[in-house]
């Protein structure tokens, strides 16, 4: 059968080109042996629960997007608010995609530093998402503090510069990428005086 072909979690388009009819795909979905994430995003019901669905299904429906901002400072454990939608980037040369479910807010940033700080996670077993490091997620919320909160961005730098595996070189060296090497440059020396 074409569902032994797909990953734990596939798009429609994947299952069509499998050799799937649309009508099985969806009737597999009624039966219970799919669970649909999002519109056009399916994961096996069978398959290990992953540890960041709405991410998963989100970078399905946006594969060249980078989580960032609040949803990054969640899978790096830089901060314990809670995002009511999945925050994701895009180069401004994009289009940004419209994601109703899971709720997703579209941050565009500039083609010449979008790759910058780019990493990956593991959203379930053997499926990575990309998403933006701990130093690029920290200089993000630093440099979207009006938008996003100055209380957030100092937290998350905060968090960032007591872990042990804190780079604050390499958090200056991409505030200065980005431009906002003043602000984050008095942030980092304030929390490290503290």
């Amino acid at each position: 059968m074409a569902l032994d072909q797909l990953r734990d979690t596939f798009t429609t388009a994947a299952a069509l080109g499998s050799g799937m009819h649309r009508r099985d795909l969806y009737g597999l979905r009624d039966e219970g042996a799919l669970v649909e994430l999002s519109r056009g995003v399916f994961r096996k019901a069978d398959a290990p629960t992953p540890t960041w669905p709405d991410l998963l299904a989100v970078s399905l429906r946006a594969p060249a997007a980078v989580v960032c901002c609040v949803s990054a400072a969640v899978v790096h454990d830089l901060t314990d608010e809670i995002p009511r939608e999945v925050q994701i980037a895009v180069s401004r040369e994009q289009r940004p995609p419209r994601i109703e479910h899971p709720p997703t807010e579209v941050f565009r940033f500039s083609p010449a530093t979008f790759e910058s700080g780019l990493t990956h996670v593991e959203a379930a077993p053997g499926e990575e998402v990309r998403v933006y490091s701990p130093e690029r997620t920290v200089v993000d919320l630093m440099r979207l503090r009006s938008r996003l909160g100055e209380p957030l961005a100092l937290s998350a730098l905060r968090r960032y510069l007591r872990g042990r595996s804190a780079r604050p070189g390499e958090v200056l060296a991409l505030a200065r990428t980005l431009g906002v090497l003043g602000p984050v440059r008095t942030a980092v020396d304030a929390v490290i005086a503290e």
